[in-house]
């Protein structure tokens, strides 16, 4: 008989990957073996996990508390049969979400470093500008650029991302450089949106210390931010986007800074991960390396940004 936690790691990889094939796949067994491991812990139980359709596959209210359930308990299986292999040594496979622009221009080129201080670890990388569900999509932990909500996970704060203006150099010779809030009426702004469809803010500022918000005409909308940037390179209208992301942009001269007395609030950088009685020993780890390497990434972009404004000034 298969035991219990071969057949909860079998539910886990189908709840996560939310398709029966993918988790053979990714486990190395045929999908008969999976369906049938699935089957005998639905009967062992006394409940239907999962739904299945011809599409997807979608856990039930049961499946949902069991999923909860079983990562912590199989992270503390893990790090228990660790403690007998090698006391400095972490296994297992850690999930993680990052903003596009961190991940390709500072995490990934990275990321060896961690992996070859960890070659026993395993990890999956999602690099997406949408808010995840991170309980409900399986992730050890989210990277979030922006203000938090309070949805029941922890955020472990990292600092706060200065913003900047800017417009290519071709939009700048069309339509002039502006210098005052009232020459934004005969600019363009490229709209940013995290949903296709939503309304966008508008061109943002500070005033006294409080958030304001112009209107402003655009003909651009994008929801990611590799896009907002290369429109942007395009000639398409003025950003507000955080400094880091297009640090490399304004050095080359592919990007000007305008209206540097009137930029957004800076953008906070934070972690977010699930309560968990016992938090892996590897998600700690990753959480800590990935904290060192934002905080370094803020120290650079905090230090430019003084160094611009005073160029500027």
């Amino acid at each position: 008989m298969t035991n219990i936690l071969e057949l909860l790691r079998t539910f886990v990889r189908v709840y996560e990957l939310a398709s029966f094939t993918a988790a053979a796949d990714n486990l190395g067994l045929p999908r008969s073996t999976v369906s049938e491991q699935i089957r005998a812990l639905e009967q062992r139980l006394g409940a239907r996990l999962l739904q299945r359709t011809t599409r997807r596959v979608q856990p039930t209210q049961d499946g949902q508390l069991l999923y909860e359930r079983s990562r912590d308990m199989l992270d503390q299986a893990d790090d228990i049969e660790a403690l007998f292999r090698d006391s400095r040594a972490l296994t297992g496979r850690l999930r993680i979400d990052l903003p596009v622009a961190l991940a390709r221009s500072l995490v990934m080129p990275r990321l060896g470093e961690f992996l070859e201080r960890h070659p026993a670890i395993e990890i999956e990388v999602s690099a997406t500008d949408r808010l995840v569900d991170l309980v409900r999509e399986g992730f050890d932990c989210v990277l979030r650029i922006g203000e938090v909500a309070d949805t029941g996970l922890v955020a472990r704060r990292l600092g706060r991302y200065p913003l900047v203006n800017c417009a290519s150099p071709a939009y700048l010779k069309r339509y002039g450089i502006p210098k005052t809030l009232a020459d934004l009426a005969d600019h363009q702004l490229i709209h940013y949106v995290p949903v296709l469809g939503a309304r966008s803010a508008g061109f943002e500022y500070q005033e006294n210390g409080k958030p304001m918000c112009l209107p402003m005409q655009g003909r651009v909308t994008v929801n990611n931010s590799d896009s907002y940037k290369l429109a942007c390179i395009g000639g398409f209208g003025l950003i507000q986007v955080p400094l880091a992301g297009v640090r490399d942009a304004l050095e080359s001269g592919e990007l000007q800074m305008v209206l540097p007395d009137y930029v957004p609030a800076p953008m906070s950088a934070s972690l977010l991960y699930a309560h968990r009685r016992n938090l892996p020993r590897r998600v700690r780890a990753f959480m800590d390396w990935l904290a060192a390497l934002i905080e370094q990434d803020l120290a650079a972009a905090q230090a430019l940004a003084q160094h611009m404004q005073t160029r500027a000034s």
